[in-house]
């Protein structure tokens, strides 16, 4: 054990003080609408090395889950730690002070314990691509520095092919650009996150970073797409007659300009998706690689991780919006360089809302007491420790106001709930009014079965239920 490692043991277990050289330092890693197609998770054609190797060093967490699938109310609750109906955030309008003017966030932790705190690029919500280069939703109180990188990617919108004429942000879109990695606007935040680790490396540090790829449009240079011939990829199969096997509300996140994709414009979208994913892997690398070369590696702890799931044609739907584990379920790595379950992977049911008291509780920091997160600390240690936590995923379907009043004021049919353990999904759509789901994934990973009627399952529905009332 360096020497270094043992003094932070050994002052945290008698509870000395910890000098400014001895705080461990965090690096933030946020993707936008990335799945869990990924090398690391067993998706035998994408190609993530950058990311895949970091989860070799670190722990993977293979059952990790937003609390929201959409990315202003996703973004709002992994970096306060409180849930959507905490922050009474449900679209992607509001700015989550005008509900909870005190929250604390997770960068505002470590700000006020004396960490230089900084970001670069997308980590509170701003649309893509009209806000980028902007500040969009952030959250001034949250960080010392911001540098809102604008490249090659928004000068390009009118040679971007589109589903829908006029649109980039919300629908499928996509371009296989000219323009190098480091004109890129994630090339460029990956550039900016290297120098501010020089920059600050004597210093404890908290530095988020957020990468706009593969959110639509799915913009990478060229190279990028020739890893991906369309004709080698394989689409989704959607059983006939899938949709009537399930609740109407589940499929609520289907968008009309979807009929017009055939077979071969559906390959080229996963050809785009795929694309701009290892596009953005490589800018992990470079931000990585930064860290490695600063000398900093063996005293930050690196997360990475999504701001929801994504569908890439998955029961018929693409993009986010759904309960189903597609688009709940996130990539989560966590790299401690102390931690003793390093290079293995926890099946546990984890949440985004649990990062804000890891981070806190493994830098030695007091979190907020509101937070309903828990510590994943444990798991870091030994990633089959005994874990008894579910998680939480919620989405609504139609049109909330800015506020969240239309859900806040008892129109719960705008509301889905959903509760995840290790085997099972349960979901209530209108407090199971208009529809329940459960799925068991040791028997039907694909979520083609729903058992909530089946008399064999009672129990499980029983027992599920009662999880999800427990919130």
């Amino acid at each position: 054990m360096r020497l270094r490692t043992f003094c932070l043991v050994m002052t945290a277990a008698f509870g000395g003080p910890i000098t400014a050289a001895d705080k461990m330092n965090v690096l933030y890693i946020v993707s936008d609408d990335l799945c869990n197609q990924l090398g690391t998770y067993g998706s035998p054609h994408v190609k993530s090395p950058n990311i895949d190797k970091l989860a070799a060093k670190g722990v993977r967490f293979d059952r990790a889950y937003c609390q929201f699938p959409l990315c202003n109310p996703s973004r709002a609750s992994f970096l306060t730690g409180l849930r959507p109906d905490q922050l009474h955030v449900y679209e992607n309008g509001t700015q989550f002070r005008k509900n909870v003017p005190d929250a604390v966030s997770m960068p505002q932790t470590f700000r006020n314990a004396g960490y230089y705190v900084a970001r670069v690029g997308k980590l509170y919500h701003y649309g893509v691509p009209a806000q980028i280069g902007t500040d969009g939703l952030d959250d001034p109180p949250s960080w010392e520095k911001v540098i809102n990188p604008k490249g090659h990617d928004k000068a390009v919108e009118d040679k971007i092919h589109t589903l829908t004429p006029g649109q980039f942000g919300g629908t499928l879109s996509w371009l296989a650009d000219e323009g190098t990695d480091a004109q890129q606007t994630d090339g460029m935040t990956a550039l900016e996150i290297a120098r501010l680790l020089e920059a600050n490396k004597d210093k404890p540090f908290f530095l988020a970073c957020g990468f706009f790829r593969p959110h639509t449009p799915y913009v990478a240079p060229k190279p990028w797409f020739d890893l991906y011939p369309p004709a080698s990829l394989k689409l989704p199969v959607v059983p006939q007659g899938h949709r009537d096997q399930h609740p109407k509300l589940a499929f609520g996140s289907y968008k009309k300009e979807q009929d017009k994709l055939t077979d071969d414009l559906r390959r080229e979208v996963l050809q785009a998706y795929h694309a701009s994913t290892s596009f953005m892997d490589a800018q992990v690398g470079i931000v990585l690689e930064a860290l490695e070369k600063q000398g900093l590696a063996d005293k930050t702890i690196v997360v990475f991780h999504s701001d929801h799931g994504y569908h890439l044609g998955e029961h018929g739907l693409w993009q986010k919006m759904s309960l189903f584990e597609n688009s709940a379920r996130v990539p989560l790595v966590i790299y401690d360089p102390r931690s003793k379950a390093n290079g293995k992977a926890s099946a546990r049911t984890v949440e985004l809302v649990d990062l804000h008291p890891t981070l806190a509780s493994l830098c030695g920091l007091k979190a907020p007491e509101v937070l309903t997160g828990k510590s994943l600390k444990p798991l870091l240690d030994n990633p089959t420790a005994e874990w008894t936590k579910p998680a939480f995923t919620q989405v609504t379907r139609g049109t909330p106001t800015v506020t969240g009043e239309t859900v806040k004021k008892g129109n719960r049919n705008l509301m889905g709930r959903s509760v995840r353990n290790e085997r099972y999904r349960y979901t209530e759509w209108d407090e199971g009014k208009q529809g329940v789901q459960l799925y068991d994934y040791d028997n039907d990973p694909g979520e083609l079965k729903n058992l909530a009627d089946d008399p064999a399952y009672a129990a499980v529905v029983k027992e599920m239920k009662t999880l999800l009332a427990g919130k």
